[in-house]
């Protein structure tokens, strides 16, 4: 078991490095998950209203994660070389 589980993990691993893409893709297919589960759960909606809605709202929040990652890694960049620049790393 633990070698499957490391397994899985490395691949994650693997396919997120760092990539805004790899991060965005994993992040949506949790918020689906956790999402059609708590509509379900919370509004007694039906299975295919609660998937309709789990999909389409958690979408919309992964092009957001998306972008907003790509912002946040191009500001930690110049502020990383503004760093080096400044103390001469």
């Amino acid at each position: 078991m633990t070698e499957i589980k490391n397994g899985i993990f490395k691949t994650i691993s693997k396919f997120i490095n760092g990539s805004s893409m790899g991060l965005a893709v994993i992040y949506t297919m949790g918020h689906i998950l956790i999402a059609m589960a708590c509509i379900r759960f919370i509004t007694g909606a039906s299975l295919d209203l609660a998937a309709i809605d789990a999909i389409v709202e958690p979408m919309i929040n992964g092009v957001w994660f998306y972008f907003l990652h790509k912002i946040y890694k191009r500001v930690n960049q110049k502020q990383q070389q503004e760093r080096e620049m400044e103390y001469g790393i």
